[in-house]
């Protein structure tokens, strides 16, 4: 199975549509994911999140980097018997929002590892569009059941 295929993604997240924020993985290392997101121009959250002038809300892109994470930790975990739990958020520091992201724009999303201690995650992710980095934040993840 290729890691570009949804199938890949899912079977490493629990998250599913409406509210998985990855589309395909562009690089997969046992320390970093780079992965991207096309933000369709259709999404009801455009009808409410200025209407005239439709932003992606940040905390979504914040999602973006989160799954990225959690796709991350799954695949570390994969080869692993007991991989029992799903990955959950327990932590956010410093997000910095620095630039929009429109509808119709391709995101990509990076999450790096910077530490695991038992089964706490740490991460610095970062959202970029254009090239340009959106969002940037750290957050940690922790395996539940």
């Amino acid at each position: 199975m290729s890691c570009t295929d949804k199938d890949f993604i899912t079977g490493r997240i629990p998250h599913r549509p409406p509210f998985l924020w990855l589309d395909r993985v562009l690089e997969l290392t046992g320390e970093s994911i780079r992965a991207e997101k096309t933000i369709p121009a259709d999404l009801d959250i455009f009808t409410g999140h200025y209407p005239d002038y439709p932003l992606m809300p940040g905390v979504l892109l914040c999602e973006a980097v989160f799954q990225a994470g959690a796709l991350l930790v799954g695949e570390l975990l994969k080869s692993e018997q007991d991989r029992s739990g799903v990955p959950v958020l327990t932590r956010i520091n410093g997000a910095k929002f620095k630039r929009e992201v429109r509808p119709g724009d391709t995101i990509e999303i990076r999450a790096a590892l910077k530490e695991q201690l038992g089964p706490a995650w740490f991460f610095k992710g970062s959202v970029r569009v254009g090239g340009k980095v959106a969002v940037q934040v750290e957050f940690a993840c922790a395996m539940k059941t």
